[in-house]
Formats: structure tokens, C-alpha cells, sequence
């Protein structure tokens, strides 16, 4: 079944409800988020892949004071999968204590349930290299 407008806000605002909990300290309420099983792959940080909610959660309690104090979302993209879930690609960057920031990709599979959208799997790409390394090789000196 296509996904409607509604089902597109829905899983925008799960998307950009990602930011609000964690910045807020609302760990009790990522059920709100993430399906039971959800699989949180850090491994681009060094992480590896945190199954359950509760692993997501102490992941986040044992950084502690190196969690961003902000996390801001953009550029959400929703594919559609033929199974009735999709795929949300969007951007992201946090702002931490000391004043730095850093960006990444979101790479999600959001399901469907019977409460509503929850991201099933989410992988956080890290953004380090401008053009993700694409670039022009040197050509001759003129």
C-alpha cells in the first residue's frame, strides 16, 4: 500500500522526535522511537551495533557528558521498501558542550506497528570527508 501524506508526516516528525527525547534526558520514553528489538549501529563510532531499547539507553548513559547537547536533523528522505516498510536517509549534526560540531547520515528502516512508526535499525554514518572523497584528479600544470 502507498504511503499516504499522513504516514509521510508521521515518520518526518519520528525522524525529528529523535532530538527532542535525547537532548531533553527523556530516555524513558524511547519505546516512543524504536521498536523492542531496534538495532542502533554506531560502528562508524567505534560502537558497534546496540540491540534493544534498553542497550540504546545505557549507550547514551554511560557517554554521559560527551552526548551532544543538540541534536538537529535535516534533509529527511522516505523511500518506500516492498515489504511496506521504508528506508528515512536524512542529515544530522550535534552540538557538543565545548562548542564543537560534528555531522553524520542517519540511515533508517522504520516499521510500521500497532503503535505507529518506530525506526527498527538505525546506522549512523559519520561525515568526515568532504564529498564523501570525490574529488578531481590533479591534472597536468599548465
Amino acid at each position: 500500500m502507498p504511503l499516504t501524506t499522513e504516514d509521510r508526516v508521521a515518520v518526518t516528525e519520528l525522524i525529528h522526535l529523535h532530538g527532542h527525547l535525547f537532548d531533553g534526558g527523556e530516555l524513558d520514553r524511547l519505546d516512543e522511537l524504536f521498536t523492542a528489538d531496534v538495532v542502533y549501529d554506531v560502528s562508524d563510532y567505534g560502537g558497534g551495533a546496540l540491540v534493544g531499547i534498553a542497550a540504546v539507553r545505557e549507550a547514551a548513559l554511560t557517554l554521559g557528558d560527551r552526548n551532544p547537547v543538540a541534536h538537529h536533523v535535516t534533509n529527511v528522505v522516505i523511500t518506500e521498501l516492498p515489504d511496506g516498510a521504508v528506508r528515512v536517509r536524512s542529515k544530522g549534526f550535534g552540538v557538543n558542550t565545548d562548542g564543537t560540531c560534528g555531522s553524520l547520515t542517519y540511515d533508517d528502516r522504520v516499521t510500521r506497528g500497532t503503535d505507529g512508526w518506530r525506526i527498527s535499525h538505525r546506522t549512523l554514518l559519520a561525515r568526515r570527508i568532504p564529498l564523501n572523497g570525490v574529488g578531481r584528479e590533479p591534472g597536468p600544470s599548465a
